[in-house]
């Protein structure tokens, strides 16, 4: 059974632009405890980079460096050619960086177009008031644009589906100018059908030119959407590999362990044969008995 591509770009001929983000040998150590050890990672614009691992193999604390959370003890990097180490992720998300959590940065009971522009309100006159119908306006503009319509944005955000508040938080950073966008886990807590949506958001999101770092842990979500794979473990790269180098089933056996699964694959099927071969013999020693 094939794999549908929802979005793939073609195959060309065309050099590679260079990495919009460049990350170079990055380390990140905790005293003698090294959370990232030799990290290279390259974003490039218009593209959909997938970070693939489990749980401790170095993907919250790549988030964190990229995003400004966390500073780089060991390697470079470098946006748009220059170098760069964030000091906060503040200056992160004005040098173009945006990062949407698991969780989401969202306010429940506050309505969508408030959520939109959370930090960043419009005001005008002398007195500074908000300008509601303008952000109305530009928040509506951006949610179709990104294919989603909501035809009363005074509703509460929490009356949304988990696709459609991914979609408010990937259009908010579309909208304030970012470059790069990092998706953590976007896909985790969906079903099916809601992940389906979020995934042709990130599609919309690449064709709008940005760089998108997808986080997950599914195989299947990265090789729908990605252009470019990279699986951590252990703090450390495991797999570099372009689409056209990578197929579904080699990226998931390697996500499950690769090398390691099929060696252990292998000595269990052996465990499981000596024991199948010693009951056979018991149950002959037996029936000789008996006879």
């Amino acid at each position: 059974m094939t794999t549908a591509i929802i979005g793939s770009k073609p195959a060309t001929d065309h050099p590679e632009p260079p990495p919009l983000l460049q990350l170079d040998n990055v380390g990140k150590s905790y005293g003698n405890v090294h959370a990232l050890r030799g990290v290279t990672l390259n974003v490039r614009q218009g593209e959909v980079t997938c970070v693939l691992g489990d749980n401790g193999a170095g993907k919250s604390t790549l988030i964190g460096i990229i995003s400004g959370l966390h500073d780089y003890t060991e390697g470079a990097m470098q946006l748009d050619g220059q170098p760069c180490r964030f000091a906060s992720p503040r200056v992160a998300q004005s040098s173009g960086i945006a990062t949407v959590y698991q969780n989401l940065a969202l306010v429940p009971l506050m309505s969508v177009w408030r959520n939109f522009f959370l930090g960043n309100e419009i005001r005008k006159g002398l007195l500074r008031t908000l300008d509601i119908k303008r952000m109305k306006r530009i928040c509506d503009e951006e949610l179709r644009r990104m294919g989603i319509v909501i035809p009363d944005l005074d509703r509460p955000v929490a009356s949304l589906s988990g696709g459609q508040r991914q979609c408010i938080a990937i259009a908010r950073a579309i909208h304030f100018g970012a470059k790069v966008i990092i998706l953590d886990e976007p896909t985790a807590a969906l079903g099916v059908k809601q992940s389906g949506v979020v995934l042709r958001y990130i599609l919309r999101a690449r064709d709008a030119g940005l760089g998108v770092i997808f986080i997950t842990h599914n195989p299947q979500h990265a090789y729908l959407v990605g252009d470019h794979f990279v699986i951590l473990k252990l703090g450390q790269v495991a797999l570099d590999a372009r689409r056209a180098e990578l197929t579904l089933a080699r990226l998931t056996t390697e996500m499950a362990g690769g090398q390691e699964l099929e060696e252990l694959s292998a000595e269990l099927r052996g465990e499981t044969g000596q024991r199948d071969g010693s009951d056979t013999r018991t149950g002959a020693r037996s029936e000789q008995e008996e006879g």
